[in-house]
């Protein structure tokens, strides 16, 4: 069973979530929250699989209440979604900085929205391509110091290429065509390299190969 934590300031946004969510079978809404301060204390509590956070609340936000779980050692299992009305909100950037799995819009269709915990909770990330790219490309704007490069040495060097193609918004089927191996051999590697990197997800991952200077802005397409 899924557990999941909605937090949202708008009550009936939440009672038709909890409401789809419950019909499922192998999902379960645990707990629910108004801001990010409520957030905090019901998802420690709860220590849910995953959150779905809205980004934008009064008091403190979902950036800052994705931080701060992210950040405790005993929620290092939780995965965060956030939740936002627009696919470019700014902050959405950030919420991955800071170790959200990635993001849906509020309006998503319900079959999207189940999908996306599930495979968020499997541990995958809700990134496309083009989402990626579009990450990489904010990277570029803001002047931040670079993950120092030390940071790669546990990887071998097929598995600093296959992290760089996570980067560039690959999936694994097509990292596996790209480099001419299995499917199976590709997600391998890729979960391979997430355990030597202490990464949460693809999503990290992402951050990683950019912040290392393994993508650079313009490297993709």
């Amino acid at each position: 069973m899924t557990r999941v934590v909605l937090v949202d300031d708008q009550a009936l946004l939440r009672a038709g979530f909890r409401a789809l969510i419950d019909a499922e079978d192998d999902l379960e809404v645990v707990g629910e929250a108004g801001d990010g301060a409520e957030a905090l204390a019901v998802v420690r509590s709860s220590k849910p699989d995953v959150v779905l956070m809205d980004i934008r609340m009064p008091g403190v936000d979902g950036l800052e209440a994705t931080r701060q779980i992210s950040a405790e050692p005993t929620l290092s299992e939780t995965r965060i979604i956030i939740l936002t009305t627009f696919e470019l909100d700014e902050y959405v950037f950030e919420a991955v900085r800071h170790g959200a799995s990635g993001f849906l819009v509020k309006d998503t269709e319900p079959v999207d929205l189940l999908a996306g915990i599930r495979a968020v909770a499997a541990g995958d990330a809700l990134l496309s391509p083009s989402v990626t790219r579009r990450l990489i490309a904010e990277f570029a704007t803001r002047s931040r110091p670079s993950a120092p490069t030390d940071v790669l040495d546990p990887l071998t060097d097929r598995e600093r290429e296959i992290v760089a193609l996570v980067g560039e918004g690959l999936s694994n089927n097509e990292i596996a065509e790209r480099l001419v191996v299995s499917p199976a051999t590709a997600k391998t590697h890729v979960s391979r390299s997430m355990t030597k990197l202490h990464a949460r997800d693809r999503a990290q991952l992402v951050v990683l190969a950019y912040e290392t200077g393994l993508v650079r802005p313009g490297w993709t397409s």
